[in-house]
């Protein structure tokens, strides 16, 4: 196998398209930072290359470098893995594990943040799960134990502390953490547990995800729905990249970067989703906030002609609303859990509860106001057939209670398009 010279600060993994890793990296100043993609007969090989100064490792290398390193921190010694590895002066190799770190400042913050004093402490003195036995979930253990100090139970497949069992083995737990790769993109937003199994545990105070993207998993979905305080992993994968970082480069690195970093990884990779009745200048004000944006511009109605042949009112004429409605799922699910996107959806996504987690899991939602009276029904079949009034009746409670934000038509485009910039701070 060849060896890339050209490495100096990378990240090694066996598929790594999703990763955020080197625009963190290049805010930190632990670049160039490149992705490694490595087949396990050749991992070992890259790893013990003379061609890095420091490496981060993700699955399913941890356990490997672990092994090929010369000197470990007490936290690889105590876990078997290490997600960081430092070409130290010598040439030999250094591992340690900064998920730990991460995941105890995610944490730290959390409890600061999101819960109460009681809570904070009903958090303590509880248990907490975590869905998973891989290397990330050694991490978020030694973690929980390190922060809290209170009980941790792998939850796994197989063995006494499953997910059929675990309600019932541990009804008292007060924090539940996904520490499996389940609903991460593209596969989401995929749970772990459903929400009943979550609602089965009477004590559960927080939800928490290693996972980053989406930015509202599976299981922090479920979270919200039945008022959990719940959080994904980005300020986890932040934190842990400035410790290592901190390490590649030989310095400590401010604080504050964390937040900093994670702040803007949000704005410029949430989706901005655009709602409102047939005919209110979702597209029009869609194409609009996407160049002012520079990001690219979906529309729903498009994205589902080219994927069926067919326009929208085509599609509904000849097989009806009920089977456009499920094939318009299927497109929006597909696009909405990408991110970056601007995105102007049909009239009538709000119909299928099923598409508020596709749009809102890596989405903050717009809902455009405009007068009825300004509304047209030219070639829209079901505007036509119930009526404008009707359709308002039907959906704009939807409407509204999907919204992050609501904006009341200013007569152009141009004006929608700032006026949702300004809101949302963009």
């Amino acid at each position: 196998m060849a060896v890339t010279r050209e490495i100096i600060f990378g990240l090694l993994g066996r598929k790594l398209g999703h990763s955020w890793s080197p625009q963190i990296h290049a805010s930190l100043g632990s670049a160039p930072y490149t992705l490694v993609e490595r087949e396990p007969e050749d991992a070992e090989t890259f790893l013990r290359a003379d061609c890095w100064r420091g490496l981060n490792v993700t699955i399913p290398y941890k356990r490997l470098a672990a092994e090929v390193a010369d000197s470990k921190s007490e936290r690889v010694e105590r876990l078997g893995v290490a997600n960081t590895l430092v070409r130290m002066p010598d040439g030999s190799i250094h591992a340690d594990n900064t998920d730990v770190l991460g995941f105890s400042w995610m944490l730290s913050r959390f409890c600061a943040r999101r819960l109460s004093a009681e809570d904070r402490d009903a958090l303590a003195s509880g248990e907490a799960l975590v869905l998973g036995t891989g290397g990330a979930a050694q991490a978020v253990k030694a973690a929980i134990e390190d922060t809290l100090g209170c009980p941790v139970a792998l939850i796994s497949r197989r063995g006494e502390d499953t997910y059929e069992t675990m309600a019932a083995r541990h009804p008292n737990a007060t924090l539940i953490v996904n520490a499996t790769p389940v609903g991460m993109y593209p596969n989401c937003p995929a749970s772990p547990v459903d929400d009943a199994t979550l609602s089965s545990f009477p004590q559960l105070k927080a939800v928490l995800d290693a996972v980053y993207n989406p930015e509202r998993t599976g299981i922090c979905l479920a979270a919200e729905r039945l008022g959990i305080p719940s959080e994904s992993g980005l300020a986890m994968l932040v934190a842990q990249a400035r410790f290592s970082s901190e390490l590649f480069q030989g310095k400590s690195l401010d604080e504050s970067a964390i937040e900093q970093i994670e702040q803007r990884l949000r704005l410029s990779q949430r989706n901005v989703v655009l709602i409102g009745m047939p005919g209110a200048g979702k597209t029009s004000t869609g194409r609009a906030l996407a160049r002012s944006l520079h990001r690219p511009f979906i529309d729903l109605d498009d994205a589902f002609a080219v994927d069926t042949g067919m326009s929208a009112a085509q599609y509904i004429t000849e097989k009806g609303e009920p089977a456009f409605r499920e094939r318009e799922t299927k497109v929006t699910a597909s696009y909405g859990c990408q991110s970056g996107l601007v995105i102007a959806c049909g009239g009538g996504v709000v119909t299928r509860p099923e598409n508020y987690d596709a749009i809102h899991q890596n989405g903050t939602i717009c809902f455009i106001d405009r007068p009825l009276y300004q509304l047209s029904t030219n070639g829209r079949p079901v505007s036509q057939l119930k009526g404008i009034e009707r359709l308002a009746n039907e959906r704009m409670g939807l409407y509204q209670s999907w919204s992050d934000i609501h904006i009341v038509c200013t007569g152009s485009a141009a004006g929608d398009a700032l006026l949702i910039r300004a809101k949302l701070g963009l």
